[in-house]
């Protein structure tokens, strides 16, 4: 690896990080902010719904423009709307009357700059000269579960001791990283020699790819079993402990991003190394995803069920970088629009998999345990397509 683009590397992996704080620190302050600005759980639900939507329509953008724009100045801007974010968020509810409105213009800047670092960072990093793209990859992902992780933990801390109503101060202060980063990004060598080489793959031509729409498929069902459990994590730790629901939530998607984080960096660190079939590491990541589908489901024992959504935790962290791996190995020239499109499947899955799990759940009576055995879908189909690329090779492999 060329000796500048560590610094590159660097603002990659704190991309990342900054991507968690963006995604996960508002959700923090939902009961705060339905108890201090009496906002109705009906309009908090909506602000998830909105950042969802936001980040969506972001991906898609980012699929348009990218090729037309260069990386430095939307990776810039990915950044400063990250800052611009958390900054309103800190100030903004103290300035209009309308505290709804201040939130959701709030997250709808947050989301747009996540949407961006999601859509951006992952073709930069694949662009730096290493020797070990696919262990890289999994390395620069496993950044997002430790942000996750940091800003529960130190949110959590923070709070304890200056009080939740300091919540403010604590947003000015985590909206000082994107803001540091974009200056790393302003001046940190970015290769665009091959961002141009790569750059040849139109919608179409992705589209026409067969290996490409397994690709989608894998990728949306990747994020379908990540999101299904992740989401429903607080309530297992609260039945199979008997905590209160602040502990549960904490407890629950902590012990899920710990394990999934300790997935991606053993791959990073260790498998990617080995020279081993990246489509075999995910496909037997997702047999051991359906098994831990079944335990958390289907065991009467909760506290064994706990322990299923660690399992969990361990078994999807491959999944999702993994998916984007394999499509800067396999496909050719597909470049920013192809990990855009991924990542806009990524996030439909996202949607998707809490949606069928609730869903599902609401059909027995809120019974989760049904909801997590019918999402049990998305890995059987992940596994399915991917034993169909076992016996037919992508037509535009790369050699």
């Amino acid at each position: 690896m060329k000796r500048n683009y560590k610094l590159t590397m660097l603002a990659c992996f704190v991309g990342y990080i900054v991507q968690g704080i963006a995604n996960n620190y508002s959700p923090l302050l939902f009961v705060t902010f339905n108890e201090t600005y009496g906002i109705p759980l009906s309009k908090i639900a909506l602000l998830i719904s909105v950042n969802f939507v936001v980040q969506l329509s972001v991906d898609l953008l980012c699929a348009l423009v990218i090729e037309k724009t260069g990386w430095r100045v939307p990776i810039v801007f990915a950044h400063v709307l990250a800052f611009g974010g958390l900054l309103m968020l800190a100030v903004l509810p103290d300035l209009m009357d309308n505290k709804f409105a201040a939130l959701l213009i709030s997250v709808v800047v947050l989301a747009s700059g996540g949407g961006f670092l999601e859509a951006l960072v992952s073709p930069i990093i694949e662009s730096c000269p290493t020797d070990n793209k696919s262990g890289v990859m999994s390395l620069l992902h496993s950044f997002y579960c430790w942000g996750y992780c940091g800003v529960v933990v130190i949110s959590t801390l923070f709070f304890g001791i200056f009080g939740i109503q300091k919540w403010h101060i604590l947003a000015a202060i985590w909206a000082l990283i994107p803001l540091l980063n974009a200056i790393v990004f302003a001046f940190a060598p970015l290769n665009e020699d091959a961002k141009e080489e790569r750059e040849t793959r139109s919608f179409g031509g992705l589209f026409k790819n067969r290996y490409f729409l397994i690709l989608i498929v894998i990728m949306f069902c990747a994020a379908c079993c990540e999101l299904s459990v992740a989401q429903w994590s607080s309530a297992f730790a609260e039945k199979a402990l008997g905590i209160s629901k602040t502990m549960g939530d904490l407890f629950g998607p902590l012990f899920f991003a710990v394990l999934m984080g300790i997935s991606r960096l053993i791959y990073g660190f260790y498998l990617s190394k080995k020279n081993i079939d990246l489509e075999k590491v995910i496909f037997y990541s997702g047999i051991l995803c359906i098994v831990s589908y079944l335990v958390i489901s289907l065991c009467p024992v909760p506290m064994i069920s706990l322990i299923g959504v660690g399992i969990c935790g361990f078994s999807v962290g491959i999944l999702w970088p993994g998916s984007f791996s394999l499509g800067a190995a396999n496909i050719k020239n597909g470049g920013s629009t192809m990990f855009a499109l991924l990542a806009l499947f990524g996030d439909l899955g996202c949607s998707t998999g809490p949606f069928v799990v609730g869903t599902m759940a609401s059909l027995k009576n809120d019974d989760l345990n049904f909801g997590i055995l019918i999402a049990t879908v998305f890995p059987v189909i992940m596994c399915l397509c991917l034993f169909s690329s076992f016996r037919k090779k992508p037509e535009n492999k790369k050699s």
